[in-house]
C-alpha cells in the first residue's frame, strides 16, 4: 500500500498550520496514498512554553479537521501530535482517523523528553507535560500499525511489544533536534526495524532555523531489512513510498528470529 509522510513547515499561527496540513493531506491522497502521516506537534510550535497556549481538548478543533479530511479523502490519517488538555493536565497526543472519519486510536506520548547534553541542548517536557500510560495500535485492511511519539522510539521494549502484538508498521511522529538528529534519528529507526522485522516510519516537522526549537527534519521510512527506502531533506515536502508486506513476509521467512526467540530464558511483556 502507498504511504505518505507530510514534513510540514509549522508556523506560530494554528489556523494556518491546520489549513496547510489539510491541503497536503489532500495532495497526498490525490497521488494515491492510503495512509497519510503528519509530524509531531503539527498545529503548534514545539516547546514547553507553547504547549499550554496551543493545547486543545480531544475532540476539538484540530481533531475535527483531521476527521473531516480523512473522511473526505477516504484515507487512514495519523494526525502527528498536538498538545492535548484533559483534566487540568497536558499531554503530547497523536490521534488516528479512518476513512469514515471515526477516531481509531489516541496515543499519548509515553516517554517524556527530558535531556541535558552540556553545551548542546537542554529540554524538559515534564515541566509541562504528563506521560501517557498505554500502548496504541490500530488495524487497517493492509496491516496492524503501532504508534509512538518521538522519544518513544528510543525504548526498544515498546517496539518489541508492538511486534509481538502483530504490528507490521511502526509510526513515530517526531521532532529530533540538530544534536540528536544527526546522531541517532536514522540509527534508531533502522534498529527498531531490524530488531522486529517491521517497517518503521518517522515524520518530522520541516526545519525552521528561526524557531526556538529547530527540528532535524529528514522524515524517513525503513524496511524490515534495515534499508532506508524513503527520506526527506530538511524542507517542507511530502515523502511517498510503498509498504510491501510480501517483502516483510519473505524477510521473516529467511531469518526467522521471531520464532527463534528463547522465551524460556527471557521475555518482554506488556503490563495490563
Amino acid at each position: 500500500f502507498h504511504l505518505a509522510l507530510i514534513q510540514l513547515h509549522v508556523s506560530a499561527v494554528k489556523s494556518d498550520n491546520l489549513q496547510r496540513a489539510c491541503e497536503l493531506v489532500r495532495e497526498a491522497s490525490a497521488k494515491g496514498a492510503k495512509l497519510v502521516v503528519l509530524p509531531e506537534c503539527f498545529n503548534s510550535p514545539y516547546g514547553t512554553q507553547y504547549f499550554k497556549e496551543y493545547a486543545e481538548k480531544i475532540p476539538g478543533d484540530s481533531t475535527q479537521k483531521l476527521s473531516e479530511v480523512a473522511k473526505e479523502c477516504s484515507i487512514y490519517l495519523v494526525g502527528g501530535s498536538i498538545p492535548e488538555e484533559d483534566g487540568g493536565k497536558l499531554y503530547n497526543t497523536c490521534t488516528v482517523f479512518g476513512p469514515d472519519g471515526a477516531m481509531l486510536a489516541k496515543h499519548r506520548k509515553v516517554h517524556l523528553f527530558d535531556i541535558d547534553i552540556p553545551g548542546k541542548i537542554q529540554f524538559k517536557e515534564s515541566e509541562t507535560l504528563s506521560p501517557g500510560n498505554s500502548f496504541s495500535m490500530f488495524d487497517t485492511p493492509f496491516c496492524k500499525v503501532g504508534l509512538g511519539i518521538c522519544y518513544d522510539i528510543r525504548f526498544a521494549e515498546m517496539a518489541q511489544i508492538y511486534g509481538q502484538k502483530g504490528c507490521q508498521l511502526l509510526i513515530y511522529p517526531g521532532a529530533f533536534n540538530l544534536t540528536t538528529g544527526p546522531a541517532h534519528w536514522e540509527l534508531l529507526q533502522r534498529g527498531r526495524a531490524v530488531d522486529n522485522q517491521v517497517y518503521v516510519a518517522t515524520v518530522s516537522p520541516a526545519r525552521d532555523e528561526k524557531a526556538s526549537y529547530v527540528a532535524w527534519g529528514h522524515s524517513t521510512v525503513v524496511n524490515p531489512w534495515g534499508e532506508v527506502i524513503a527520506k526527506a531533506g530538511a524542507e517542507e515536502t511530502v515523502v511517498y513510498t510503498d509498504i510491501d508486506l510480501k517483502k516483510l513476509a519473505e524477510i521473516r521467512q529467511q531469518i526467522p528470529i521471531l520464532s527463534q526467540k528463547r522465551c524460556d530464558l527471557y521475555g518482554v511483556e506488556m503490563k495490563e
